[in-house]
């Protein structure tokens, strides 16, 4: 008799924040007193910190809670008073690892998970980087196996927690045995520019820090709760590599994001969609990355999607801002809390990202609010 195939799910869903919360409106008053000097930058400001989707997010940065005239990271300081790159990676040594702990104890007992039994470890971050890394660090703190296999994932921008759920997926379906442990910690704060032009106000209005961790594996009969792995999806759209930008400065990294990105996805992306799709129903599950406000509205529009199946991501992106390569284990935590609280029976849906190239990563997914190994209907999932 044969057996059915494993099914591949995330078992267990942790996050954290830093601390220190930044209010949107105080932000902006005091970003637009520390632009006085510049009434159109000033006026620029205060429209987009208004109309991009956020009201609070999260930072490690205490000066970035200061009056004007004290933070760092605004434009009303002389030029040698703004944080260094060097400075601000330093930061982020103190502060990657303490987060990235947080998430990964909540993931580990969401998924009812010891450390011991981890045999990968995926660690992702696009604004921060020490050797020896955050991997080594988690193995040791976290207890992890010293032959735990590390990969990490650098510099990869917002798509990279997506890329490592499916690098996941991949790495249990040859090995069902496998345990993958995916922690993503971003400090996305530290990279705020003293400047008054529009792309670092932009850059600015929007980001926030914090830290998603995730337990994949092969799930097991009582397992609840749960978002089954299918099938992955990558691809690189052609001919926009420029439209967005993530550089080393002098002064932290600088971003630079095209104000056509939205309108880009918009046009491209449901086409991709129907190829992971092949013909199948459309979901009704859409874990789609908050990339900014801007993003949701042209994947709403283009895809027909209610209001109800994007509240989880205009959510996330309301209270926490945009976490980067974390934000998409917020928005399926989000989902997940949900559907356990209005007692949803299994669910199929898709989860989306877009990062640098620009690269969209994409993933089928089911929620399953318990799993009975049953032989899957067709068109439907395993109940």
């Amino acid at each position: 008799m044969e057996h059915a195939a494993p099914i591949i799910a995330i078992l267990g869903i942790g996050t954290a924040v830093p601390r220190f919360r930044i209010d949107q409106e105080d932000t902006s008053r005091r970003l637009t007193e520390a632009l006085q000097g510049n009434p159109d930058s000033a006026r620029w400001a205060r429209r987009i910190f208004k109309q991009c989707g956020v009201e609070t997010r999260y930072t490690c940065e205490p000066n970035l809670l200061e009056s004007a005239s004290e933070c760092r990271y605004f434009p009303s300081l002389p030029r040698e008073d703004v944080p260094t790159t060097a400075e601000r990676m330093a930061t982020y040594k103190r502060e990657s690892v303490p987060l990235g702990l947080q998430a990964a104890r909540k993931a580990l007992r969401d998924g009812a998970t010891d450390a011991a039994d981890i045999t990968h470890l995926i660690t992702v971050s696009c604004t921060g980087q020490f050797l020896p890394g955050m991997d080594a660090a988690l193995v040791r703190q976290l207890g992890l196996a010293a032959d735990v296999n590390r990969i990490p994932l650098n510099f990869l921008g917002c798509a990279a927690g997506l890329k490592a759920i499916c690098l996941s997926r991949q790495i249990v379906s040859a090995n069902p045995d496998a345990k993958v442990l995916v922690v993503c910690v971003e400090l996305c704060t530290l990279h705020i520019q003293p400047s008054g032009g529009r792309e670092a106000l932009f850059a600015a209005s929007f980001f926030g820090d914090g830290a998603s961790a995730c337990v994949v594996g092969s799930a097991r009969p009582h397992d609840k709760e749960i978002f089954r792995l299918d099938q992955d999806y990558s691809v690189l759209l052609p001919d926009y590599a420029e439209e967005m930008v993530w550089e080393v400065g002098n002064h932290g990294f600088d971003l630079y994001l095209s104000p056509d990105i939205p309108k880009l996805i918009g046009r491209w992306v449901p086409e991709e969609i129907e190829r992971i799709l092949n013909g199948g129903a459309k979901p009704d599950l859409w874990a789609i990355h908050p990339g900014g406000r801007g993003i949701v509205d042209a994947l709403q529009d283009a895809l027909g999607l209610t209001d109800e199946q994007t509240r989880p991501s205009r959510a996330i992106l309301r209270h926490y801002g945009n976490v980067s390569s974390a934000t998409i284990l917020f928005v399926l935590n989000e989902m997940k809390r949900e559907l356990s609280a209005s007692g949803s029976g299994p669910v199929n849906g898709i989860s989306l990202a877009f990062g640098p190239g620009l690269t969209v990563e994409m993933a089928k997914i089911a929620y399953l609010p318990s799993v009975v190994l049953l032989e899957e209907p067709a068109g439907g999932v395993c109940v």
